[in-house]
């Protein structure tokens, strides 16, 4: 008996130990990949990926094409595209949130998850963060602030390096 409780306790003080801080990203190139590793190393977070049901190919990403289906999305503000899985956001006091610049704002697979996990995300602490060829995070701030304002949203960050 006395290995039982103690080895329930064991489990209790390791749950209560674990990170309380979660990395969640859509990555269609790998850029934000890696910059969500570097996050949730560096806070010694849980790493979660963003997934499309459908995963993007090279035509999908073609900005410069009207009909591609990145294009499209980001053309309707209402679109929202499946994801592939879910997760728990419940156990999180802080959630980093990223993806890459897409039209000056988040993919609209973001706001996908964002839409999943309401109003589960309220309440925790939200900072967004991107990568962009040329682009700031500034216009991607402000639409995540405008579209989620019962989030608390806190200053966001652009991680370019690799």
């Amino acid at each position: 008996m006395k290995r039982i409780l103690l080895a329930l306790f064991c489990a209790a003080c390791m749950t209560s130990m674990e990170a309380k801080t979660l990395v969640a990203y859509f990555s269609a190139t790998g850029t934000t990949k890696a910059a969500a590793e570097r996050l949730a190393k560096q806070h010694d977070a849980r790493l979660w990926e963003i997934e499309p049901a459908e995963p993007y190919t090279a035509a999908d990403l073609d900005w410069r094409n009207d009909k591609s289906r990145s294009s499209l999305e980001m053309n309707d503000p209402e679109e929202r595209p499946t994801i592939k899985r879910c997760t728990d956001v419940t156990p999180y006091d802080t959630v980093y949130v990223g993806f890459p610049i897409w039209w000056g704002i988040c993919p609209r697979i973001i706001n996908s998850w964002l839409d999943n996990n309401l109003p589960q995300l309220e309440g925790k602490t939200m900072i967004p963060f991107a990568t962009s060829g040329s682009s700031g995070i500034e216009e991607a701030e402000a639409y995540l602030k405008k579209t989620y304002p019962t989030l608390n949203w806190k200053k966001g960050l652009l991680l370019n390096k690799r």
